[in-house]
């Protein structure tokens, strides 16, 4: 029995990154844009549709998803485009003010509050109407109000609620720049690192995907020097796709969401998983600048720091586990001897516990046209990951200093008495840096306590 998953779709991003998602769910199960099954799909083609739909009395398949915001702009956009008649409008929130949060962490958090009963009763319908239900998938951005703000409510509210059910989160973070922040989010350092407590504290798994290697990735794939968000979300989209395969193709591992971060997080904190895809293909139709696949090659391919979706390098630091999901016409021999080679490269695993390098073979859906033999997704749990939360620490604290726009949080609880909500926050993520810190070296489970 498929174990179900329900994806919660926070903010403007939150929400466009999902619907390309659906729409990619949707390629690859053969459902039309109106939930009907497509002519030339079947009932019983071998995967799990339940992972992420449902089906509704008229047969149509209804995708398991909540759509969130606090302005209806994206919300109309989806509801209004080719996807309008695939989601529940039972299961579409947009806050009856639709002014947004004013990119304001304060004002979404505190907007939660207001709305916690709609939002809980939406996700209990989805939940108590599952069979054997395992967990959440959220998507937002922690730089603006909205997905930030309301999306570290909503997370709260779902340890405090749901706390046996597994939470994965896929989270945008912000593009550096020399002023701090995003040029159209100023206080975007604050925004982070209050979403950040969250992402410690009240996720089990978050897919960590940032803007500047987004971009970098999405110019190289397309060809574009200024790529578009629609061309930005179907990176996203598709990495969301692959890391999900093991469990609506289901083979002999990775079933189910537990089993495929399991293995990937080995201590409760350090769950902030870096990740790349390959090969990617271009908007004119299924063409690469990639000519040749093998599992060798993908996982070479893979392992080079420019298709990490994270501007980290990876040189520096251990790695803590590595996931390979690997879809197409793969012989497990050829697995067998991609690993052998891989044991002669330069990898630092973590020297106190075992690590490795796993490999997950998944179907590649019968839907959807590849002109290429194997293509695979990687997650990798890695120290160095720490710089980055390190950037936003140094933006942070370079706002701080100076008590720059502190006012306008000082208008929302719970700024209202004092700041002491933004001490908690810094001290959780410095927390979390050290962890990765002390991660590399060889007593770490004797400092640590174990």
């Amino acid at each position: 029995m498929p174990r179900e998953l329900c994806n919660l779709m926070v903010g403007q991003c939150g929400n466009q990154v999902g619907s390309s998602f659906w729409q990619q769910l949707c390629l690859e199960h053969g459902i039309a844009n109106d939930g009907t099954l497509q002519p030339f799909a079947t009932e019983d083609a071998g995967d799990c549709k339940d992972v992420f739909f449902y089906q509704a009395d008229d047969h149509k398949y209804v995708p398991r998803a909540l759509l969130i915001d606090l302005e209806d702009r994206v919300v109309n956009k989806i509801t209004k485009g080719p996807q309008a008649n695939l989601f529940n409008p039972e299961n579409i929130f947009v806050h009856k003010q639709g002014s947004g949060a004013g990119n304001n962490w304060a004002n979404g958090f505190s907007i939660g509050h207001e709305i916690s009963d709609t939002i809980n009763e939406m996700i209990s319908r989805e939940v108590e109407g599952s069979d054997s239900f395992e967990g959440f998938v959220l998507t937002h951005s922690i730089a603006g109000g909205t997905g930030s703000g309301l999306g570290s409510f909503i997370l709260e509210d779902l340890s405090d609620h749901w706390p046996k059910k597994l939470v994965q989160t896929y989270s945008v973070f912000p593009a550096n720049s020399k002023t701090g922040g995003d040029d159209n989010v100023v206080v975007q350092p604050y925004n982070s690192m209050l979403t950040m407590k969250r992402l410690t504290l009240c996720a089990d798994c978050v897919v960590v995907l940032d803007n500047n290697a987004l971009n970098r990735i999405a110019e190289d794939t397309f060809n574009v020097s200024n790529p578009n968000q629609d061309q930005v979300n179907k990176l996203v989209a598709t990495v969301m796709a692959a890391s999900t395969a093991t469990l609506r193709y289901p083979g002999y591992m990775n079933n189910g969401l537990e089993d495929l971060i399991a293995s990937l997080i080995p201590l409760p904190r350090t769950h902030f998983l870096m990740t790349g895809y390959t090969p990617l293909s271009l908007d004119r139709g299924p063409i690469s600048s990639v000519r040749k696949t093998s599992v060798l090659d993908v996982i070479t391919r893979l392992l080079n720091p420019k298709n990490n979706m994270v501007s980290v390098g990876t040189q520096n630091g251990c790695y803590m586990s590595i996931q390979c999901i690997i879809q197409g016409d793969v012989d497990p021999s050829e697995v067998h001897q991609s690993l052998v080679r891989l044991q002669s490269r330069d990898l630092r695993f973590i020297p106190w516990g075992p690590a490795g390098c796993q490999i997950a073979l998944s179907r590649k859906s019968p839907y959807v046209e590849s002109s290429h033999r194997v293509s695979g997704l990687m997650l990798t749990n890695h120290t160095s990951i720490q710089n980055l939360f390190k950037r936003i620490h140094n933006q942070y604290k370079q706002l701080m200093n100076r008590e720059a726009f502190l006012e306008n949080y000082k208008k929302f609880a719970p700024f209202k008495e004092n700041l002491d909500e933004f001490k908690d926050s810094e001290e959780v993520v410095t927390s979390l840096i050290k962890d990765y810190e002390e991660a590399s070296k060889e007593d770490f489970l004797k400092d640590a306590g174990f």
